[in-house]
């Protein structure tokens, strides 16, 4: 259990890679953030179609993996619609801080169902889970960077900045390790974990990634979402 949770744990610090990235670099180039966030796009989208969901049939029927897909789009929807309907967006320019508290609560609730899905990735087959430790660590770099940017806007420290992301990547390993004591008491939790997984991971890759990746490049944004579903199909010839 534990060289799984490490692995969620290293998922977990691609946003304190972003975070970095925001406080050494600066800002990365928009067109360079839309081939990232395409290329993301690919790597999620590639692993639901791929695996998420194929394995989730392999453990259920196909209204059990349907509903938990649901319930993964669900449950994405209503947090957002939550923070929403508690931080308008109209309040956003009231002070970068609070932008930045406020994406650093929601990059949290996000990542704990991120950390589910490895948990039953790694429970469901071999090489499915390094797969999801590989998309979600490399989801979670421009999120982090998205994090940073208000918080060092705001005035904090570079320390305090890492810092808050030190914490938000700790929710990944912590969402794994709930993930694996769930698998373990029952089976009947990896079909349940892995289709609500893939729900939840769609709802980011269309609600978030994809439409934030075309913002300001359409042609490096779908490059990066084609090399994106090319690396993990190469992976699956490989492997």
């Amino acid at each position: 259990m534990g060289g799984i949770v490490i692995q969620g744990l290293i998922a977990g610090f691609g946003t304190l890679l972003g975070a970095i990235l925001v406080t050494c670099c600066g800002h990365l180039r928009p067109r360079t953030l839309s081939l990232l966030l395409g290329f993301a796009s690919g790597v999620m989208a590639a692993v639901i179609i791929f695996d998420l969901l194929p394995s989730s049939l392999n453990y259920g029927s196909f209204i059990f993996t349907l509903a938990g897909f649901l319930a993964g789009i669900g449950l994405m929807f209503m947090l957002d619609l939550l923070l929403n309907i508690l931080y308008p967006a109209k309040l956003y320019g009231t002070g970068y801080l609070k932008m930045g508290y406020l994406i650093a609560t929601g990059i949290a609730l996000h990542d704990l169902p991120e950390g589910l899905a490895i948990a039953a990735g790694f429970a469901a087959a071999e090489k499915l889970g390094p797969l999801l430790v590989f998309a979600i660590g490399i989801h979670n770099i421009p999120e982090g960077m998205v994090c940073a940017a208000p918080l060092k806007a705001g005035g904090y420290s570079t320390s305090k900045v890492l810092l808050v992301n030190v914490l938000i990547s700790l929710v990944t390993p912590l969402g794994v390790f709930i993930g694996l004591l769930l698998v373990q008491t029952s089976s009947f939790f990896i079909g349940a974990l892995l289709s609500f997984a893939a729900g939840a991971m769609t709802y980011i890759v269309l609600h978030e990634l994809a439409p934030e990746s075309r913002r300001h490049s359409r042609f490096l944004a779908n490059l990066g979402t084609l090399c994106g579903l090319l690396l993990i199909l190469g992976l699956h010839i490989i492997v």
